[in-house]
């Protein structure tokens, strides 16, 4: 069977809102359209815009979908991109709108990339940017029957970027049906004037658009309702201006005793904005919205809500692994559910606008983030191709249509995400001052950065001084849209950076990797906010942060695995995540939780003992060795003390915490059976505490699932599938190959063995274990039912479990 793929100090007091529970555009009455499309790859035709091309023979699909996933790796395909391809490919669809609606737009919100939009083979229009979101207007060119909208998709430039980015239309697609007067696109926006813990004072401003002078009087009425449903604030402004055109109304509403959104009560109103014509409602734009205060001070940090506190925050790319670019809500939630278990209360989209499901998310857990506009400005980056830092790299990249699109990408990523409460930094740009990666400066001869520099002062390559300039128009884009939050960039080469305009140019100061230039430039720049916008998992780096009041926080590289970036075949991607490729918590991960959680935590991994006092933040929990093996157990926890217990005997005495090295190790001689540390308190009491067994050989299989009910409506379920011993002990060392079969309204979306080595067919449906485990997707297909999916593997007892969709 095969898988079916488908798929600085600033005080800032701010409301932060969702987008409409529809599409993300504020206005008018929208519809998924993502169903039936055809799709056909690597057979450019310019005729493919035609209404009367012959697509017959095309292959039929649902949106969003991502086509470089479907293929093999490769060793002959570049490393930065996963060694996967890319392609140029074309999608159509045949439609008819049906409703009476004045006009009608199509929003993407995401399609990597060089895009061109032709509606019955008129052109809409071209986005190169691969990750922003855009909607044009079909109106001029629609017929009252049979439409063709057809989008062609060029990513012949495959290696354009450091990562995966996948191919095609990877995000949702929408329909916008809207009266000839509507609220402009992304035209509705929130702030906060004042919150305190009586009253809180908001701002909304709403942007009217009118195709036609409007006739009669134009009302806006924006309501604010608590979690219950109750009113809680009622504005009401006049729109003056009734010429065609845009024009804006700003209104205030007043809050009693607000609640405030917090990362641990992360409390949300809904507002609902509705534009009136002579009474009559003719549009309405809903979000949520939660209230919260952010402050910036260059001594002390960063606040929420008044309250000093770190930033714990990790990268994230935008793919799943197997499913490549295309990652259901579910999968997400997952994801930044498992991160925030670890301790993680902030989330960098690395290094572009992100799907709006994730910014939703964030929102209603309770996660901040850093919203990222781009990693490549006027000339491109290096682009490995033999694997990371390996060979001769490539140069394509976004750099070719920068000066053209920039200024509004910045400004649509902006409008876009701004009603988002988790959003509390805008990045202009990730490592564009690389050291001679493009730009350079005679201040690179004799200066060392903890990065490569690819040699000192290159006088042949662009003026670093060109950044500086750059970095003031984008930081003006953004404020332009939104005063509320601080602008930042992500400093690759702070040395040579210093010597430009680009550090003032933002109101924070994000550094990569550069710990060792805190204090120095923190003395030098005293009214400079700096932190640290990309890190290493390292404990060092960490306690930079904890350390130094005047260092708010880190961004830890990476949350997750993620594909791309890839080290020399066989290898997937870069594997620094504190989760796996199937958001499963790696042992790093709980070491991260062992420095972040609020909550005990306790782990043990093991290896072989080694020669010297080798402390690994990365040791597996398995426990077969052969046996009298002298055996390193490490264990990572945030208890002041902690001992190790086999078969209920204590084999390694209580030791206090190292705060050192954030590590606690005991060698023993290795003996099967129960391995258990505890954390404990200085009197000895079990705060937490870990265990694992010896296994014997593989014997079954078993499996279980994160729900066992789901929606009709192409829900995503995560189920484990684990190779268990005769006494259902989970053999870690197990790699068995395991397929998986489906019946019922369900498909497989993909088996994720979360193995960066494994370079196997990722598009069938059976795959090896990788320590014992196997993640599968199951996705459901729109009817009701009894769905059966049945794994098993040669010689080893089957395992089939059953869900509903209801």
């Amino acid at each position: 069977m095969k898988i079916l793929k488908k798929a600085a100090s600033i005080l800032l007091l701010l409301l932060g809102a969702i987008h409409p529970l529809t599409a993300q555009v504020s206005f008018g009455n929208a519809s998924l359209f993502n169903n039936n499309w055809l799709f056909e790859l690597d057979k450019d035709s310019a005729d493919a815009k035609s209404v009367t091309f012959n697509d017959k023979d095309w292959r039929k699909l649902d949106l969003p979908h991502d086509w470089s996933i479907e293929h093999q790796l490769s060793p002959s395909l570049a490393s930065c991109t996963g060694y996967l391809p890319g392609g140029i490919g074309w999608y159509r669809k045949h439609f008819t709108v049906k409703d009476n609606a004045a006009r009608h737009y199509i929003y993407f919100e995401g399609v990597y990339n060089r895009s061109e939009v032709y509606l019955n083979g008129k052109l809409l229009g071209k986005r190169p940017n691969g990750f922003v979101s855009f909607m044009y207007d079909m109106t001029p060119y629609l017929n009252k029957g049979e439409n063709v909208l057809a989008v062609r998709v060029d990513h012949s430039r495959y290696a354009d970027s450091r990562w995966y980015t996948g191919s095609g239309i990877y995000r949702d697609v929408w329909i916008v049906s809207a009266p000839q007067t509507h609220f402009a696109q992304w035209g509705v926006a929130w702030n906060a004037i004042s919150i305190n813990d009586k009253r809180a004072v908001l701002n909304v401003e709403a942007e009217v658009e009118k195709h036609d002078q409007a006739n009669g009087k134009l009302e806006i009425v924006s309501q604010l309702t608590d979690a219950n449903g109750k009113v809680v604030a009622t504005s009401k402004a006049s729109v003056a201006d009734l010429k065609k055109g845009n024009s804006k109304s700003n209104l205030k509403l007043n809050v009693k005793n607000p609640k405030i959104w917090d990362l641990k009560a992360p409390y949300l109103y809904r507002l609902t904005t509705k534009l009136l014509e002579n009474g009559k409602v003719i549009d309405q734009s809903e979000s949520t919205v939660g209230l919260r205060t952010l402050k910036f001070d260059a001594n002390k940090g960063f606040a929420l809500n008044g309250k000093w506190m770190k930033v714990k925050g990790v990268c994230l790319h935008h793919d799943a692994g197997v499913l490549g670019a295309v990652v259901p809500k579910e999968v997400w939630k997952r994801r930044l559910t498992n991160l925030k278990e670890i301790g993680v209360n902030a989330i960098r989209m690395s290094h572009n606008p992100q799907a709006p499901v994730v910014y939703d998310l964030c929102d209603e857990l309770g996660l901040l983030v850093m919203d990222e506009a781009s990693d490549e400005w006027e000339f491109p980056k290096r682009k490995w191709v033999k694997g990371w830092n390996v060979g001769t790299p490539s140069f394509d990249g976004s750099y070719d249509f920068f000066e053209e699109w920039i200024e509004r990408d910045v400004t649509d990523m902006v409008r876009r995400d701004r009603n988002h409460t988790s959003v509390f930094l805008w990045s202009i740009g990730n490592e564009v001052d690389y050291p001679n990666d493009p730009y350079s400066h005679p201040v690179l001869n004799g200066s060392t950065i903890s990065q490569p520099m690819f040699g000192g002062y290159d006088p042949k390559a662009p003026d670093a001084m060109r950044i500086g300039k750059i970095a003031k128009r984008l930081a003006a884009c953004v404020k332009a849209v939104d005063k509320s939050r601080a602008v930042t960039g992500a400093l690759a080469g702070v040395v040579m950076s210093n010597e430009t305009e680009y550090p003032q140019a933002v109101d924070v100061v994000g550094y990569n990797y550069t710990e060792d230039r805190y204090d120095q430039d923190h003395a030098t720049y005293p009214k400079r906010v700096i932190y640290g916008s990309e890190n290493r998992s390292d404990i060092d780096a960490w306690y930079a942060v904890k350390k130094k009041d005047f260092i708010f926080g880190q961004f830890i590289w990476t949350g997750t695995d993620y594909l791309g970036e890839s080290g020399s075949w066989p290898s997937r991607g870069l594997y620094t995540g504190l989760l796996d490729f199937g958001s499963f918590i790696k042992p790093r991960g709980h070491f991260r939780a062992s420095l972040w959680s609020e909550k005990p935590v306790t782990y043990i991994g093991t290896y072989n003992k080694p020669q010297g006092k080798y402390l690994s933040a990365d040791a597996w929990d398995i426990w077969n060795y052969n046996e009298g093996d002298m055996i390193r157990v490490v264990c990572y926890t945030n208890a002041p003390q902690a001992r190790l217990l086999l078969n209920g005997k204590v084999v390694g005495e209580m030791k206090a915490y190292d705060e050192k090295s954030g590590i606690i190790y005991w060698d023993i001689p290795y003996s099967a059976g129960e391995l258990k540390a505890e954390g404990c308190d200085a009197s000895g009491k079990v705060l937490s505490k870990y265990s694992i067994k010896s296994s014997g050989l593989p014997y079954a299989l078993r499996v279980t699932a994160d729900k066992s009910k789901l929606s009709t409506n192409l829900a995503t379920a995560h189920l484990t599938v684990e190779v268990v011993d005769e006494n259902g002990v989970v053999v870690k060392l197990g790699d068995n190959d395991i397929t998986c079969t489906v019946e019922g309204p369900a498909r497989l979306l993909g088996l994720e063995g979360s193995n960066n080595s494994d370079m196997s067919d990722y598009t069938d449906n059976h795959h090896r274990a990788f320590h014992g485990r196997l993640l599968s997707y199951i996705q459901t297909t729109g009817n009701k039912g009894t769905i059966k999916v049945k794994f098993s593997s040669p010689l080893l007892k089957s395992a089939e479990i059953e869900l509903l969709a209801e």
